[in-house]
């Protein structure tokens, strides 16, 4: 059973020093799938481990339980399809003379380490292990941001790298703060960042203290979340991040850091009560859901506007876990998993109409639907996805989030969040429109998608649209999921 918990950060691992050694070629470009479709099925097998007891792996450094099986759950789906993807993404680059063989090494290499951090950060057992896995991403994503090793890129990559340092600098200052607290409250050292230690003891810990510390956690983790007022890095980064990166830090990373400030929460309510990070968390909803609005309504770059629609997302997601009832948290999770597989879809398909027109601009991409009808198809849908349209996975979690909302007392914030989401699906699908349906410039041929590179997109829509009619089978580790992450009745 240790083996199994190792096991989804063995796989992207093994696949980096694949490429490390042998390089990105015809047959290695598929390691990537390869670790992702191993770490997927450990994480598959996790679940059905953990729903009822917690495991742990070496030293007790790393536990899984359901909440952390989920998550893992997540990566897998969606390294999956970014890996699916990723040979003909790279291809097309090498043939247009946009990369060259040392960057697809070094893109091979980071992409697999930046899942095994990921998976290292579900799967920490502290605090401080999850701290330091969050960072680890920061550093590896920001070689894969300026990949492109252009002027922008480098300027996208330098402001990632700033703005997410001061984020992870206060999260720092909150683990300490809260190792502190711990040690006071007479914790022994050995275990005064364990999520479970602390759990059992959150009612000792000073609450000045712990107030302090839960703003900067919050803070700090809610800037790798996307969440306002710490958002600015979203869409040059991923302006610049190929499309199969930006699947991966849009449809995963984002929930990573959600999934830290998760865990500091469970903590928290039990030693301040739920109200201090309820209150923290609709602020920072209701702020991400208007920065998005009003960001998204004169939008003229599309992966510009997909990196906004993150920022909202993310601010539902902080509004469920707000109202903290079994069915809000519940909803927020399977809205993570939805958020996942629409924003690979939209991440995928946008890097190959850039690949294709040679601009993000909006203006630059008209009648995409009568040049490339299958690539337009999964764009649209996606956009449907997105903007939580029946009958993709996101419409059932919005719905939850909302019927949770009502019934908690909280019917101002959902009301407030819903008109907010009217208008920037109103943007969203404006801007849509004009790519779709749009004049076509002159001259322009037809694209075709090569079968390799429609899979995953056919896959990630198949898969939204399943889990939005018929959820059973992820209806048990969705509840101990939700019970883990601090659900009330």
């Amino acid at each position: 059973m240790s083996l199994l918990v190792i096991a989804p950060i063995l796989f992207p691992l093994l696949a980096a020093l694949g490429y490390a050694v042998f390089g990105w070629r015809a047959v290695t470009a598929w390691l990537g799938a390869g670790a992702a479709a191993g770490s997927l099925g450990c994480a598959v097998a996790l679940a059905v481990a953990t729903t009822a007891q917690p495991r742990t792996a070496l030293s007790g450094l790393l536990r899984a339980d359901a909440l952390s099986a989920f998550m893992l759950i997540v990566i897998g789906v969606v390294a999956l399809l970014a890996a699916l993807a990723g040979p003909a993404y790279m291809a097309a680059e090498l043939a247009a003379g946009r990369t060259g063989p040392r960057a697809t090494r070094r893109y091979g290499i980071l992409t697999q380490a930046f899942v095994a951090a990921m998976a290292v950060a579900v799967l920490a057992a502290s605090l401080g292990v999850l701290w330091v896995a969050v960072e680890a991403t920061t550093i590896l994503t920001a070689f894969l941001v300026g990949h492109r090793r252009t002027r922008q890129a480098v300027e996208a990559a330098w402001k990632y790298v700033v703005i997410c340092s001061v984020g992870i600098t206060l999260a720092l200052l909150g683990v300490v703060l809260t190792h502190y607290a711990a040690l006071r409250a007479g914790v022994p050292a050995a275990g005064a960042l364990d999520w479970a230690v602390l759990s059992g003891d959150a009612a000792g810990l000073d609450p000045g203290v712990m107030r302090t510390a839960v703003v900067l956690l919050v803070l700090g983790f809610g800037t790798k979340a996307g969440l306002a007022p710490m958002h600015a890095w979203l869409p040059d980064a991923y302006g610049q991040t190929p499309g199969p990166v930006s699947a991966l830090m849009s449809g995963v990373l984002l929930s990573v850091a959600f999934y830290a400030i998760l865990r500091v929460k469970v903590i928290a309510d039990v030693a301040l009560g739920a109200g201090f990070t309820r209150t923290l968390l609709i602020i920072a909803a209701l702020a991400s859901l208007s920065v998005s609005a009003a960001l998204l309504l004169a939008q003229r770059d599309y992966i510009r506007m997909i990196a906004y629609s993150s920022i909202e997302h993310m601010g539902l997601v902080a509004l469920g876990a707000a109202i903290g009832s079994r069915l809000a948290m519940a909803a927020v999770l399977l809205h993570i998993l939805g958020h996942g597989l629409g924003k690979s879809v939209l991440f995928l398909s946008s890097g190959h109409i850039r690949q294709a027109f040679g601009s993000s601009r909006i203006a630059a991409v008209g009648g995409l639907a009568s040049r490339a009808p299958l690539l337009a198809g999964a764009f649209g849908l996606g956009l449907l996805a997105l903007t939580g349209m029946p009958p993709f996975s996101l419409f059932a979690s919005e719905l939850g989030i909302a019927r949770a909302g009502f019934t908690a007392g909280f019917g101002w914030a959902v009301a407030a969040a819903l008109a907010l989401t009217l208008v920037i699906g109103a943007g969203v699908l404006s801007g849509g429109r004009r790519m779709l349906l749009g004049a076509p410039p002159p001259g322009g041929a037809a694209i075709r998608l090569t079968r390799a590179s429609a899979v995953p997109l056919i896959a990630g829509l198949v898969a939204c649209a399943v889990l939005g009619v018929a959820a059973g089978p992820l209806r048990p580790l969705l509840e101990a999921a939700a019970t883990m992450a601090g659900a009330t009745p």
